[in-house]
């Protein structure tokens, strides 16, 4: 059977690889190519080199964009992390109901984007109409919190099992003998859990920096941009100057955003990576 797989192997591969190629790969390398041109479809192409890219920074909407997501992308990291942990810490105390409170915290990742938007927008609008404050879409303050709160209650549940995993695997053994030797309850926090967690909270800050970074489906139905487009995030940048924007030379720019904001999440996402990785290996 062995020799088999061995000497067939590419019979199973080499459909993958091939959707791999056509559906990603080649698309991929056409899209770099046309944000390079000005473009109204793919069989009307002008090659105009770098302007594209110039242009990209001297659209006002786009830099806006860019300082509000990278806000936003900040700002949610943070609280999903820390309130993420948090719960981890609280779910791990051999607490009544701990599952049953696992599976609510863990229930919103499961809700698709769109839908999470949609509620919140209902919800959120309800409670600003109640309390006489402006909807969501009126004031760019209330939907860049409104985007927070919807992040937070989609992200933390899923961040918060991978966080209980890791608080499993610190030793027990090794939290009693710093008992013993009279460490504090944040001595220990800070000297064992965290440094010995370190692999999940690499993965944990991975996931919400690029998950916040590139948002856009909550973005769309939430506050779709609104007031003005000053809760447009990157994404929500990219399509609306790709589609909304008549004329051939928006696409080409769209393009040149899309590679900028591809560039944008990789750089981010190595970075990150770089430096937590440094601080598992000291722990």
């Amino acid at each position: 059977m062995e020799k088999a797989i061995k000497k067939y192997w590419p019979v199973f591969v080499l459909p993958t690889l091939a959707a791999f190629l056509i559906g990603f790969i080649w698309p991929f390398i056409w899209g770099i190519g046309l944000s390079f041109c000005k473009f109204t479809t793919v069989k009307n192409v002008e090659f105009v080199g770098l302007s594209n890219y110039l242009n990209v920074w001297k659209d006002a909407t786009f830099l806006h964009a860019f300082g509000f997501t990278t806000v936003f992308t900040i700002v949610s990291t943070v609280l999903i992390n820390v309130l993420a942990f948090l719960l981890a810490m609280l779910l791990t105390r051999h607490m009544r109901g701990t599952n049953v409170f696992r599976t609510v915290f863990f229930m919103p990742n499961l809700i698709g984007g769109v839908v999470l938007g949609y509620i919140w927008q209902i919800l959120l609008n309800g409670v600003l109409s109640l309390l006489e404050k402006p909807l969501l879409s009126l004031n760019a303050t209330y939907g860049f919190w409104g985007i927070v709160i919807l992040m937070c209650w989609q992200q933390i549940g899923y961040m918060m099992i991978i966080y209980i995993a890791g608080l499993q695997n610190v030793p027990p053994d090794l939290i009693e003998a710093a008992r013993i030797d009279g460490a504090s309850n944040s001595q220990i926090l800070f000297k064992i859990k965290i440094p010995m967690v370190m692999p999940s909270i690499t993965i944990c800050t991975f996931l919400t920096l690029t998950n916040s970074f590139k948002l856009y489906d909550q973005n769309l139905s939430l506050t779709n941009g609104e007031p003005a487009k000053a809760t447009q995030m990157l994404a929500l940048n990219i399509t609306d100057t790709f589609y909304a924007r008549s004329g051939a030379q928006w696409k080409g720019i769209g393009q040149a955003k899309a590679v900028v904001f591809f560039l944008a999440v990789i750089a981010l996402a190595l970075v990150q990576l770089r430096f937590t990785r440094s601080k598992e290996v000291q722990a």
